[in-house]
C-alpha cells in the first residue's frame, strides 16, 4: 500500500504553509521526471511519502490509525 502525503499533513508536521506548498510543488516535478506524467496536474494536491522524503531528506512515516494516545 502507497502511502501519501498532502500539504495539510506537512504542515501538521510543523512546516510552513508556503514551504508545504512548495515541497508538494518539488514532489510532483520528481514525480514527472520518475515517469508518473499523472503528477503533472496543478489540481493534485498529494503526492507519495518516499517522493517527499527525498525532497526533505527526512523519514514522513505517518502513522496510520493514530488515535492521539487514546485507546
Amino acid at each position: 500500500m502507497n502511502k501519501t502525503i498532502s500539504k495539510k499533513e506537512l504542515q501538521e508536521m510543523g512546516f510552513l504553509p508556503y514551504q508545504a506548498v512548495d515541497i508538494i510543488r518539488q514532489a510532483k516535478y520528481y514525480m514527472v521526471e520518475q515517469g508518473y506524467p499523472y503528477y503533472n496536474n496543478k489540481r493534485l494536491g498529494r503526492v507519495p511519502c518516499h517522493a517527499v522524503e527525498n525532497i526533505i531528506g527526512v523519514d514522513v512515516s505517518l502513522e496510520e490509525g493514530d488515535t492521539n494516545g487514546k485507546d
